[in-house]
């Protein structure tokens, strides 16, 4: 009777099973579509700056310290708007690796139950403040802070909109350290206190090469979230493209440009509006490479912890 029972629980139920294929059809589907979706904006890239790299030579795009395209004499150099991106992007992780991470150490080792669901629900909400608002920002309160400090600190510069871009990638860092730390095993941490080690001592020596890999990959996020900003570069840093280290003075970046030229009356088709997909194809294997980097860093790592 028993055995009778057992077989008809597990017998083979075909409602059952057609559900289950079309809940995996359905994650199939949601996977192949991310697939499909970046293929798609790779593909685009491609077609259009095909377009453009018709009419435009490729040694002149990439060498050509110039950018002005919408001239009367246009120059199609992109390094001016690369060395924008690459100077405000360093800027803000130069902000926000220190800070984020000393943010996550405490969340994780140090900071008390009750202040962890009060601070990272305030990380959370200054991750969704809308990016304009930190332009602003940028342009109102932090350039002029600055200029108090350097008082020929122009009123449009890199170093501004870097600091705020910084500060607004700060939640991606120290909660994404801070997760991966949290995921340690406990018994990493009791080990290290019964060698005698001391909290601080644990947290930097033991926690922190251990969640070194969940670490990286906060750093990689904010690195492209960086990277791809452009409200803030396009409010506070000038949009002027200029081949320059130094970010005290204006410039231009990628995402800034094509907001520009995105929003402005240039006919569809035309080089000035084909150039938009050039400089994006240029910033897509920006991050990309960044990516690639931090992955085999992030191996690196993995491998020896």
């Amino acid at each position: 009777m028993e055995r009778t029972s057992t077989s008809t629980r597990f017998a083979r139920n075909p409602w059952v099973h057609r559900r289950e294929k079309l809940v995996e059809a359905v994650m199939f589907l949601a996977a192949f579509s991310a697939v499909a979706i970046t293929v798609s904006i790779v593909a685009i890239l491609l077609y259009e700056s095909m377009v453009f790299f018709e009419h435009v030579s490729l040694l002149e795009f990439l060498t050509n310290t110039q950018w002005s395209p919408l001239f009367e004499n246009p120059q199609y150099g992109v390094l001016p708007l690369v060395m924008g991106t690459l100077v405000t992007s360093t800027v803000a992780l130069l902000v926000a690796i220190p800070i984020g991470s000393i943010i996550a150490i405490y969340l994780s080792e140090f900071a008390p139950h009750k202040v962890r669901e009060v601070v990272k629900p305030f990380l959370e909400l200054l991750a969704s403040v809308p990016t304009v608002v930190f332009g602003y920002f940028a342009l109102l309160v932090v350039t002029p802070l600055l200029q108090t400090v350097m008082p020929e600190l122009p009123g449009f510069n890199m170093l501004g909109p870097g600091i705020v871009i910084g500060i607004m990638i700060i939640p991606y860092v120290s909660s994404l350290s801070e997760d991966a730390m949290k995921a340690v095993p406990m018994a990493m941490r009791e080990g290290s206190y019964a060698m005698g080690a001391t909290r601080f001592q644990t947290a930097l020596r033991v926690i922190t090469p251990a969640a070194i890999s969940g670490i990286i990959s906060a750093y990689i996020l904010g690195m492209s979230r960086a990277i791809g900003e452009t409200m803030v570069v396009a409010i506070a840093a000038g949009q002027q493209p200029n081949f320059t280290f130094d970010p005290t003075e204006a410039a231009a970046t990628i995402t800034a440009y094509i907001v520009q030229v995105a929003l402005g009356d240039l006919p569809h088709g035309s080089i000035g509006y084909q150039s938009i997909f050039a400089v994006g194809l240029v910033l897509f294997l920006m991050t990309l490479v960044f990516n690639i980097l931090g992955q085999i860093v992030r191996q690196r790592f993995r491998e020896v912890y």
